[in-house]
């Protein structure tokens, strides 16, 4: 179990949160499947401010998703300790600053990772927050900007001087993206230097990888991002291997069952005009490496009502449920 202050968290399989992906019906799926800690989709303290319509249906959260992370981005320390006691009394359990994201239009802003380049002003955003709130608040960072300012260490220490429960560190810089391989030492660095929970992130797809990155940086727990996406099961499977257990499947009849409820989920949620078309990404993820996805991937891009895909999945994955 892990503490992150007054939230526990049971095991050390956790969902890494991502733009696009992270939303409640996914996130619903995941925890079903077991995933200790979820994460929503990083949220402007901006838009919030503004009463931006999209913002609102982001920070919805639903019952069954416990323990949940609200992720926040910004930089400006008041704003955006204002707007943490703005939503305290929505339903999540912890709160997370991004200081980590990569993409341009957020780090032109001087936001996500681009804040590694500003400890002090790290230190006030973290310091204005978790004053502001009462709920645990939690700071995921990268492993640095580039690779000759790999200084996690020094901003998780300053994050934790200044009242972070936890850290979460991706093992890339920003200059990588998401290429290249996900720097362990670096997060053992960040394990070495801080008393608080540390949670890794990065190149984390199955069992052994986690094990792996666990045992070589002594982090607390792990964040499976990219490995997740059309495969909510993987929590269940590093449950299951952690418990000296087997976890069969999925089998494609589960695969193909998981589908048409993500997707009903996602039209009952946004509507189909948006939820169908959101699902298309999904879908192509859910049946990667399956017999028959090739063809049905293409026509997956045209769907646009619910009717549709089961009729193609029908079609292409005659498999009896």
């Amino acid at each position: 179990m892990i503490e992150i202050g007054n939230v526990t968290i049971k095991h050390p399989w956790m969902l890494a949160p991502m733009a696009g992906v992270c939303d409640l019906p996914f996130r619903v799926l995941c925890t079903e499947c077991g995933a200790a800690l979820l994460c929503t989709e990083m949220i402007s303290a901006k838009a919030i401010y503004y009463k931006n319509k999209n913002t609102e249906e982001l920070m919805q959260i639903d019952p069954k998703e416990k323990p949940v992370s609200l992720q926040l981005f910004g930089r400006e320390a008041n704003l955006m300790a204002d707007m943490a006691k703005r939503i305290e009394e929505r339903p999540f359990d912890i709160l997370d600053i991004n200081m980590g994201c990569p993409v341009p239009k957020v780090v032109n802003n001087g936001e996500g990772s681009a804040l590694m380049k500003e400890p002090k002003l790290v230190g006030e955003i973290v310091s204005a927050i978790a004053t502001a709130i009462g709920k645990p608040v939690t700071v995921k960072i990268r492993a640095g900007f580039s690779e000759d300012q790999k200084n996690a260490p020094e901003i998780a220490h300053i994050a934790q001087e200044s009242g972070a429960a936890a850290v979460i560190v991706h093992g890339r810089t920003r200059e990588q993206y998401y290429s290249g391989k996900a720097d362990l030492n670096i997060i053992r660095q960040v394990k070495e230097t801080v008393s608080i929970p540390v949670i890794g992130n990065g190149d984390v797809c199955d069992f052994d990888s986690g094990m792996r990155m666990m045992k070589e940086t002594g982090c607390d727990g792990v964040m499976i991002g990219r490995a997740a996406r059309g495969n909510p099961w993987i929590f269940a499977k590093c449950i299951a291997k952690m418990n000296g257990e087997t976890y069969v499947g999925p089998t494609a009849a589960e695969i193909k069952d998981m589908i048409l409820r993500h997707a009903k989920m996602l039209c009952d949620h946004k509507g189909e005009y948006i939820g169908m078309r959101e699902m298309r990404k999904h879908a192509s993820w859910y049946t990667q490496g399956l017999k028959g996805a090739s063809k049905l991937r293409g026509k997956l891009n045209e769907t646009e009502h619910f009717a549709e895909l089961k009729f193609l999945l029908d079609s292409y994955l005659p498999i009896d449920i």
